[in-house]
């Protein structure tokens, strides 16, 4: 059969007709044409996979109906009579998701495999792939260092230098309540705006729902924190805490008040992690990293990498308060740390008079 594709009429009039004459091959090549004589062809993209579905492909189906969406999703308008079909396609993937996941997750409890007695990386693969857990990676806002792993958490039995910090929280904790107690205008809204700067799009704006009293800021220790935090600032020293000037160390008391929800975000870096030293934790708190979730424990160091999307809330009936504190990863070694406070530095003197 001779393809005369001169416009979109022509196609569709040719597919069309060879649909009324249960002609498969005819219609299958029309189309295949088409798609591949325009990329961006959706009304195509749509109708393969609308014959596959009713051919019973639903795999291919379902390859087709992903790159009319995909197509849509890049293209700057979308006629009208496009949307019904594309609405028919993401109910139909979310259809085969589920059913594939069924499928898959049948087949493996026959074989005496599932989310809970499979090792933690093979049930997260599994929530993965059934369509259950979203795939979270570092996707760091400002610099992303390759190559390092892929951990949400870390294990604070891995740094040699956590038990002399957790030694100390009783006097941390101490130092703290003092602090509040006298010292209560220390505590400032952690999310602020530069006067020469456009506000950050966040709901905390200059809310002291999320306050903090800095001990470093800048890369120096805050004024009078020396005299009013010496016990805290003695053991962050036993941290390998980053040493930029003008940007770190970097460390403070962070306290959310009841109901305060931090929503999803990216930190700046993957080169760092956050610590959390729990100081005074209600019931009620939590901290989410990529797709795990943690409670602080009294005295005990929540370390993780903010690069992936987190979010904390307290849920509690009182403030919840921590010292948070940053340190260089320990899969970075010694000459890479010298060279990226190097980077770090001439970033931030970018611009200057």
């Amino acid at each position: 059969m001779a393809l005369v594709m001169t416009g979109q009429t022509t196609w569709l009039d040719q597919a069309r007709d060879a649909h009324r004459r249960d002609d498969v091959a005819a219609e299958t090549a029309i189309l295949d044409t088409a798609i591949r004589a325009d990329r961006g062809n959706i009304a195509a993209q749509l109708a393969m996979a609308e014959l596959k579905r009713r051919l019973g492909d639903e795999r291919a189906a379902g390859s087709f109906y992903r790159l009319a969406l995909g197509t849509a999703t890049q293209a700057q308008n979308v006629p009208p009579a496009l949307h019904p079909g594309l609405q028919r396609a993401e109910q139909f993937l979310a259809a085969t998701e589920r059913t594939f996941a069924d499928h898959l997750l049948g087949q493996l409890r026959e074989a005496g495999i599932d989310t809970r007695s499979a090792s933690p990386r093979v049930a997260e693969a599994l929530r993965m792939l059934a369509g259950e857990q979203p795939l979270y990676l570092q996707q760091p806002s400002m610099f992303y260092f390759p190559g390092l792993a892929q951990r949400p958490f870390f294990d604070r039995a891995d740094f040699e230098w956590v038990p002399a910090v957790e030694a100390a929280t009783d006097a941390i904790r101490a130092e703290l309540l003092v602090l509040i107690d006298q010292s209560a205008d220390r505590f400032a809204p952690y999310v602020t705006a530069s006067a020469d700067r456009p506000p950050p799009n966040n709901p905390l704006l200059d809310k002291p729902d999320w306050g903090a009293a800095w001990l470093w800021k800048d890369g120096v220790v805050a004024e009078g924190m020396a005299d009013l935090c010496p016990q805290t600032l003695a053991a962050l020293a036993h941290a390998p805490q980053p040493v930029i000037p003008g940007r770190a160390p970097l460390a403070l008391f962070s306290r959310l008040t009841p109901g305060t929800h931090i929503q999803p975000h990216h930190g700046m870096l993957n080169t760092r992690l956050i610590c959390h030293l729990p100081l005074v934790i209600p019931d009620g708190c939590g901290l989410r990293v990529g797709a795990k979730t943690r409670e602080w424990h009294m005295g005990e160091l929540t370390i993780f990498d903010d690069s992936f999307e987190h979010e904390a809330w307290n849920r509690g009936a009182s403030d919840r308060s921590v010292l948070l504190f940053e340190i260089w990863r320990p899969d970075i070694d010694a000459d890479e740390r010298g060279q990226l406070a190097r980077i770090f530095a001439a970033i931030d003197t970018y611009g200057e008079a």
